[in-house]
């Protein structure tokens, strides 16, 4: 015992005398190990506020932009099925083709359009989140 405390009590070259211990550097070690951890779960948790905000904030807009585009092309459609009831001499008959023309578009959109439309969506929220 008394040779291991000669040991740790030895003088450095410099002249003075070397106190440290191998306890006290091994609870340095896990404090700063375990300060390092922390610093790292908050940078974790920044960067995923940061992500989720751009991608709320991104999904909003595109919600706003895709209402007022919505609101148009219902006026839109009002108009144009008026326009066909009158060219065909009775109103219901120009919302009935409008009605048919969308029926077509949507059976298309089934049966091609769900890969150009979740590819790119995807990949858009990929890249957001990679960003």
């Amino acid at each position: 015992m008394k040779q291991a405390e000669a040991l740790h009590n030895t003088e450095n070259q410099s002249g003075q005398k070397d106190n440290h211990r191998p306890k006290d550097e091994i609870h340095h070690l896990l404090e700063t190990a375990e300060e390092y951890f922390k610093t790292r779960k908050d940078l974790m948790k920044l960067k995923l506020v940061s992500k989720s905000s751009d991608i709320i904030s991104s999904l909003v807009s595109s919600l706003v932009v895709i209402f007022i585009l919505l609101f148009f092309f219902l006026i839109l459609n009002i108009g144009l099925g008026l326009l066909l009831g009158e060219l065909f001499d009775k109103t219901y008959y120009g919302f009935f083709v409008l009605a048919g023309f969308y029926l077509l578009i949507g059976i298309i959109m089934i049966s091609v359009g769900k890969n150009m439309i979740k590819r790119p969506v995807a990949n858009n929220l990929i890249k957001k989140f990679i960003k």
